[in-house]
């Protein structure tokens, strides 16, 4: 094989392995969801097959470039939250719905388990009319099970900016796999999500 010929097969090679397939790059798209602590939302989507990747973040509130401290104190308006990238021809966004509202209390106002405060809310965000239109037949599909009695209390809100939380929170539970587990279970996220949802 002549040095030009291999010079040729190895870029296309690369070409595949960044885009999927030669000369088609893989679409991506985003989605935000909000539900409590970030580094617990942040591990259950990434379990998710089709999601590329997970960013603990705000969402929703006035102040820009809010710090950790300013969103936990409550006073921006802004929801612990997660943005995630995926791949829709592996995971539709109705999937991501399906999974987000197994990992919430739909029941509970301005609070997930152990954690209280509207920094706390589960929210979905919505980015455009489709997805709008998805995430309230979603909420219309859990309100219609009669799984519960009390209302849904999960908010639908239009996507503002996204601010990435800081370093340390992201992967938090990869990272410090002991404390998280301390944490998710003794915020009583663990046993609520099950009272709620049953095993999953």
């Amino acid at each position: 094989m002549n040095a030009a010929r291999f010079l040729n097969m190895a870029l296309l090679v690369v070409l595949v392995a960044t885009t999927g397939s030669a000369g088609h790059a893989a679409e991506q798209a985003k989605a935000v969801f909000a539900g409590g602590c970030f580094w617990c939302m942040e591990e259950a989507f990434e379990k998710v097959e089709g999601v590329v990747s997970v960013t603990s973040g705000y969402m929703g509130g006035q102040k820009a470039n809010p710090t950790y401290e300013d969103v936990s104190a409550g006073g921006t308006g802004h929801a612990e939250s997660v943005e995630v990238v995926y791949d829709p021809a592996q995971v539709s966004y109705q999937k991501l719905l399906d999974h987000f509202w197994k990992n919430v209390d739909p029941l509970t106002p301005n609070a997930q388990f152990c954690d209280h405060g509207s920094q706390y809310r589960a929210v979905i965000f919505y980015s455009n009319e489709e997805e709008k239109r998805q995430a309230e037949a979603s909420r219309q599909a859990v309100e219609q099970s009669k799984r519960f009695t009390e209302p849904i209390v999960t908010q639908i809100t239009m996507a503002s900016k996204f601010y990435p939380a800081e370093d340390y929170h992201q992967d938090f539970y990869k990272k410090n796999p002991i404390r998280y587990k301390f944490y998710k279970t003794s915020c009583g996220r663990v046993n609520r999500l099950e009272q709620l949802w049953g095993k999953s």
